[in-house]
Formats: structure tokens, C-alpha cells, sequence
């Protein structure tokens, strides 16, 4: 199929362009679109037809559960079994914003859409582009980042049409997303909220509103088996084309460490890239060395991510040592998506 790529006004999309991107929706199709944290890979979250669609689209396995979009807080009463105080707590602070929550869904939800479970994963973007396109097309969008299954998210309507050419209808082009990472996801199912997946929101700004939250003790380190109750807990993701290590220690350490790493590969013929921060890119001798922006700026590391690792993959790159950063706060996803990437490959430098 021909994918059609269409630019929108952030804050005031066309009607004419959302209502034919809802139509899309609404007829089974796909649409990528703009959020606040990655573009996203939008189907009809309630028909099952859709959802398959999706995981063809992506080359995603079908037991990855979908993020359900909504724009308003009235949705929540078709989809969802019950809804916790800690929710409407949660959605009073957040929403709309990049946090997802997960909670018992009711019927309607296709378990396509679920990746077989009995709970949905839901949140409300903050996007104004966004949020007219899920009432466009009828209140719930199934969303996933618009990237081929395993690499790096879409932060630019390019990095979509680069995966996703002729797979889908439609690419809604918004520009650069704002924050550059996916949305921190919480399970409401337990006896204590649990951080399934870190992002803006952290765990400190959910325990100011809700007291008692955990982290789950798998986030920094590798999965085996088991269904996946939130989109990335198992699989590969994130990944340029290249092997990726992340070196730890002290600075100067690190970057003695990598210079050596990179000249040992650059003897066996291969082409090597760094990723590291402003303070440090003058120091490095790669083929390719990207800067993330200051290592005092968590927000721009994260925003720049992605779309260095897919430089990496543009320019040929075959072996990348990445610095590590910080893993409180919001860094604390920054590293998860880090770790993903490089298959937990970190040396101590």
C-alpha cells in the first residue's frame, strides 16, 4: 500500500486531516501519529481486526500488550473493570501525560489488543494533535511506538516512514516529539502500585501523590521468558543495527576504556561510533562519535537518544560504546532504554 505522509499543526490540527485519519481508524486501518513522548502506531483499540494489524506492521510479537489511548476520562468506564482510587488519584496529577496505568479490563477490550491478558494498559496523551484524533476516531486508539519491532522509537515522522513505509495508510507529521523516551508504565493490580516500565514521571512524583509505590526489580536487567504484562518488560527493543556496550565508571575512566575499545575494533575493520555527552564528545577518536547534550540536561539526553542510535544505523556503525548516566530520577529511564539497547552489555571501565 502507499503510506501518505501529512504534516499537522501541533496545537491546532486540521479537521480536515483529523477527520481523515479518523476514518482510517475507524475502517481498520493504521495511523502514526504524534505524542508527547514517541510517535505512536495508532489502531481501533476495540476491534481485534486492528490490533492484528498492528503487530503485522511492527513485526511484533503478539503477546506484547498495547497502550489503549483515550482523550477523555468518561472512556474509562467501558473499558475498564474497576477503577482504583490510586487511578483517579494518578489521572487528577498526570493525565493528560506520559503515564500509563494498568487495571482490569472489561470485555470490550479485545485480549488482541491486551496480548491475551485480562488487564488493559491505558493513558492520555499530552498532545493536542493527538487527543483529536483519538475522538476522531472514536474514543480509543491501540498505540505502540510507530517503529519496526526491536528498534529504536520514532522522535521524527522520518524515523516512522523509514520502518513503516507501505505497511500502513498514514503518517501524521508533527515534528520532533517533546520528551524523546515512552511513557513510565504503573500496574494498579497489586496490593502496592508497581513501576513496570520508568519514564518521565517517576517513582518520586508518584509517591507524592500516592504514598506507597514500587519499582519492579526486574527493570535493569534482562528478562527470560514468562507473558509480558507491559509493553517492553521482555523483548529486545530500542536497538541499533550495530552491537552496543554501555562502560562504566569514572569519567576519566570511561573514556580511556572506550578510545581503547574503539581502537581494537577499528583493527579488526570495523566502523565504530560513541555516544556520550557534551563535557566528553572532544576527548573520543571513533568514526562516529554523537552527543546527547549536557550530562547535567537528563531531558535532552532522553529527547536525543533515539535518533543518535539511528544515526549510528545510518552511517554503517557496526560496534558502539555508549557512557552511562545517572539512574535516579528521570535517568533511572533513560538507563532502561540504554540497557535494552546494548542487550545489557555493560563493561566497568
Amino acid at each position: 500500500m502507499e503510506t501518505k505522509l501529512v504534516v499537522v499543526d501541533n496545537e491546532t490540527p486540521d479537521a480536515g486531516i483529523i477527520a481523515e485519519a479518523g476514518r482510517i481508524l475507524r475502517a481498520g486501518g493504521l495511523v502514526a501519529f504524534p505524542t508527547e513522548t514517541v510517535y505512536g502506531l495508532g489502531g481501533d483499540a476495540l476491534n481485534p481486526d486492528s490490533s492484528k494489524k498492528i503487530y503485522a506492521a511492527k513485526g511484533r510479537p503478539s503477546d506484547n500488550p498495547l497502550i489503549v489511548h483515550i482523550a477523555e476520562m468518561e472512556a474509562l468506564r467501558a473499558i475498564c473493570a474497576e477503577i482504583p482510587e490510586e487511578m483517579v488519584q494518578l489521572a487528577e496529577a498526570f493525565w493528560p501525560g506520559p503515564l500509563t496505568m494498568i487495571v482490569p479490563k472489561t470485555d470490550l477490550v479485545p485480549k488482541e489488543t491486551t496480548g491475551g491478558l485480562d488487564t488493559v494498559a491505558i493513558r492520555m496523551p499530552d498532545h493536542p494533535a493527538a487527543l483529536a484524533l483519538i475522538r476522531a476516531a472514536g474514543g480509543y486508539i491501540a498505540a505502540p511506538s510507530a517503529n519496526a519491532s526491536g528498534r529504536p522509537s520514532p522522535t521524527l515522522a522520518g524515523h516512522v516512514m523509514e520502518d513503516l513505509q507501505g505497511r500502513i495508510e498514514m503518517i501524521l507529521d508533527g515534528g520532533e516529539v517533546g520528551i524523546g523516551v515512552e511513557s513510565t508504565i504503573v500496574d494498579l493490580t497489586g496490593d502496592v502500585p508497581t513501576i513496570l516500565r520508568p519514564g518521565y514521571v517517576t517513582e518520586e512524583m508518584l509517591k507524592r501523590v500516592l504514598g506507597e509505590v514500587q519499582t519492579d526489580p526486574t527493570l535493569m536487567q534482562k528478562v527470560e521468558g514468562g507473558r509480558p504484562k507491559a509493553p517492553g518488560m521482555r523483548y529486545r527493543h530500542y536497538a541499533p543495527k550495530g552491537t552496543m556496550s554501555i562502560v562504566e565508571g569514572e569519567t576519566t575512566e570511561v573514556i580511556a576504556r572506550i578510545n581503547a575499545l574503539t581502537d581494537e575494533a577499528a583493527a579488526q575493520g570495523k566502523k565504530t561510533g560513541v555516544l556520550c555527552t557534551e563535557e566528553s564528545i572532544a576527548q573520543y577518536r571513533a568514526d562516529v562519535v554523537r552527543s546527547l547534550g549536557s550530562r547535567s540536561e537528563m531531558q535532552s539526553i532522553a529527547l536525543h537518544l533515539y535518533r543518535a542510535l539511528r544515526e549510528f544505523d545510518d552511517e554503517g556503525v557496526e560496534t558502539i560504546y555508549a557512557e552511562s548516566f545517572s539512574r535516579d530520577g528521570f535517568g533511572q529511564a533513560v538507563m532502561n532504554r540504554m540497557l535494552k539497547a546494548a542487550g545489557y552489555t555493560v563493561i566497568q571501565a
